[in-house]
């Protein structure tokens, strides 16, 4: 029976550690595509949260012009073209925001020398004076998120500060600001301490 399956399997998948690899391959491979499509799906998301956010921006803003009565309620007088500037409007929006997170998150390197049982409890204590909680810790890894809840609202909860261990420090990854303003802080902290 077993020399009947064995024929219908293709010659280059009779040896087991050929299998093996070949399994091995196609696993990184899944998992490869699997950090393209969440690192495509995280942009989607934030491009989407970055409409909604200007839409409502500009919805605050209309109701306060109108509420001190600077504007008519009326749209069609509110707007030169009319309801055809909500479409304009809302192209302009999109077009912004699909290109917004691009600029607005990146990753950068944070030069702190020392091994990581030196300098992960001056690097918590720092980030905690700053205002943020560690929400997990993955080996070398650490991950904040803001304390204040309208920090965390004005930011659309995209205030995740991901710090991944490299060999000269940290990797920063988060919103530009921020990245950059813990960056220079975590290298200028950890570097009066020595």
């Amino acid at each position: 029976m077993q020399l009947r399956i064995w024929r219908f399997i293709p010659r280059g998948w009779r040896n087991k550690e050929v299998v093996l690899k070949k399994m091995t391959i196609f696993v990184e491979k899944i998992k490869n595509d699997h950090l393209i499509m969440s690192s495509v799906l995280k942009y989607i998301v934030r491009a989407v949260k970055y409409f909604f956010y200007f839409t409502i921006l500009l919805i605050i803003i209309m109701t306060v012009l109108v509420l001190a009565h600077v504007l008519d309620g009326n749209i069609s007088t509110m707007f030169r073209n009319g309801y055809d500037s909500l479409w304009q409007i809302a192209l302009m929006f999109a077009a912004i925001s699909s290109v917004y997170p691009i600029f607005g998150f990146v990753k950068k390197e944070a030069l702190i020398p020392g091994e990581y049982a030196e300098v992960r409890d001056g690097v918590v204590k720092y980030m905690e004076d700053k205002g943020y909680r560690l929400e997990k810790e993955e080996g070398e890894n650490l991950t904040f998120r803001n304390r204040s809840f309208l920090n965390r609202l004005s930011r659309m909860l995209e205030d995740r500060i991901t710090l991944t261990r490299t060999l000269g420090g940290f990797e920063v990854e988060g919103l530009r600001k921020d990245t950059i303003r813990i960056i220079y802080g975590l290298e200028n902290a950890l570097r009066k301490t020595e």
